[in-house]
């Protein structure tokens, strides 16, 4: 099923985040966790690409695995790093034969120890140049991504809006933001996005905190602002991870409960291949 199907119903789309493992015994806890998550009904669950394009293999097999045999709607991850176009042409069309009809167009993190983002030859400089070639060869739903608090490489939060109307323009069809922790954050930036003239769903990334220093870790990869309440909130559970995974949960439901009051079409989980955190944020929404 094509994802903007999903959206356009009119009711809350919950999906899902995994990346693919590296080891055996990773393929196997996965394998729990999304057998946990399924009975939540998700709309469709998506698989990351990997830094540098390193997972692209395992990605693709993940992806048509989990909708083939789990039978749940699959998004793959696709992303410019290190990729000529010829190289996406061919993995583009082998999802496509094997039924995967959607996909979300990344410029994509570089290496770990690259300097910064490097277009290959032949290959892609931005994620709009991507959607523009998805949408030019193939009959594919495309995502892409968005920053609520702007993307940490643009020089300006006005500058990340007019590239993030061009991926829109070049044919992007629904847009999912990155992680955030404030539904003021995510308010304001729809607010501006409408303003610009972006139409398309826009679905809050979440990711219920499970560790305090993986949160700060990431929040700082992604531009992410930690609010104040909740890292206080985060300091005085210290180094209980109980205690942290309560306050997690509770945060990120209030957060949930706020966003769809406000309208958001869906929400979408990060969840690390791990399901006890977005499990119970989801019992507590829409018990």
């Amino acid at each position: 099923m094509r994802i903007t199907d999903l959206y356009a119903r009119g009711e809350p789309v919950v999906s899902f985040e995994f990346f693919p493992p590296k080891t055996d015994a990773g393929y196997a806890s996965l394998a729990h966790t999304i057998a946990d998550l399924k009975r939540l009904s998700p709309g469709f669950v998506s698989v990351t690409w990997g830094a540098g394009g390193s997972t692209r293999r395992k990605t693709i097999d993940l992806v048509v695995s989990i909708q083939r045999e789990i039978g749940l709607t699959a998004m793959a991850h696709m992303t410019c790093v290190g990729a000529p176009r010829a190289q996406l042409s061919e993995t583009l069309a082998h999802l496509s034969s094997e039924g995967i009809e959607n996909v979300l167009a990344l410029r994509g993190d570089p290496p770990k120890d690259a300097a910064g983002f490097q277009a290959v030859a032949g290959g892609f400089a931005h994620a709009d140049e991507l959607v523009a070639f998805v949408r030019a060869h193939f009959d594919l739903c495309i995502g892409g991504a968005c920053y609520p608090e702007t993307h940490p490489e643009a020089p300006s939060a006005e500058a990340d809006l007019a590239n993030l109307v061009r991926k829109v323009r070049a044919g992007a069809e629904f847009l999912i933001t990155q992680l955030f922790f404030d539904p003021d954050d995510y308010s304001a930036f729809v607010a501006r996005a409408r303003a610009a003239g972006i139409e398309v769903p826009i679905v809050p990334g979440i990711m219920p905190v499970t560790s305090a220093a993986n949160a700060r870790r990431m929040a700082q990869m992604c531009g992410a602002r930690i609010p104040d309440e909740l890292e206080a909130q985060l300091a005085h559970a210290g180094d209980d991870e109980a205690a942290t995974l309560e306050v997690g949960v509770a945060w990120a439901a209030r957060q949930c409960r706020t966003l769809l009051e406000r309208g958001a079409p869906g929400l979408h989980f990060y969840t690390l291949n791990k399901s006890p955190a977005a499990r119970r944020v989801h019992e507590s929404v829409f018990a």
